[in-house]
Parts: structure tokens; sequence; C-alpha cells
């Protein structure tokens, strides 16, 4: 079970991190712990899992928001939507059902 406050709150926090995969993600592929991104790479590790601690029992997925037509986000900003997604069964899948929901998909926009 996820909670509105939480999704609320959890859509601020992204509001003040910025939106991208690195806001979800506790390692990003594209940083080398060395070399030229080595400072890029701890600016980034201070951030990257920020969502995964401060909420333990939640799953947090990111795409892009055109990878998910015909749902309906449960939060709409204008960088970023969030879905609920329900994982009780074998098969996950997208929920409007704060009851039913154990993750959270963030989903970036992109203007076109």
């Amino acid at each position: 079970m996820i909670t509105t406050n939480q999704v609320n709150a959890i859509a601020a926090e992204i509001e003040a991190l910025g939106v991208d995969e690195s806001t979800v993600y506790e390692t990003h592929p594209c940083v080398s712990p060395s070399g030229s991104a080595a400072g890029r790479s701890n600016s980034l590790q201070a951030n990257l899992s920020v969502l995964r601690q401060q909420y333990q029992s939640i799953h947090f997925t990111y795409c892009m928001d055109d990878d998910l037509p015909n749902n309906t986000p449960v939060i709409e900003r204008k960088d970023f939507n969030l879905y609920l997604v329900d994982g009780r069964e074998h098969c996950l899948c997208l929920t409007n059902d704060y009851d039913v929901a154990t993750g959270i998909v963030v989903a970036e926009v992109i203007a076109d």
C-alpha cells in the first residue's frame, strides 16, 4: 500500500532533485568512478538512491512517459508523471488503486 501523502512527497522530492534515471537508480551506467567523470560521479552518488533510501518499501522504476501510452498517471507534472504499480500477482501492472500499489513508475516527460 502506498499513500497519497507518500506520492505527493515523492513528487516534491523529484521536483527538487530533477527528474532523470539517476534520481531513481542506485547506480548510473554512464558514470565512471575514475577519470574525468570522477567528480561528477561523486556528486551523482549523493543523489542516486535518495528515493530508495527514503522509501525503502516502495519499488521505483524509471522510463520515458511516452513508453506508457493510454495510461493515466496519479501525479502529473511538467517534467514527469507518476504511475502506481500493482506487484501483488506474478506479473506487474499499472493501477490507480493506492491500496494495492507496491511501486511507482517515474516517467520523464520530454517536450516535443
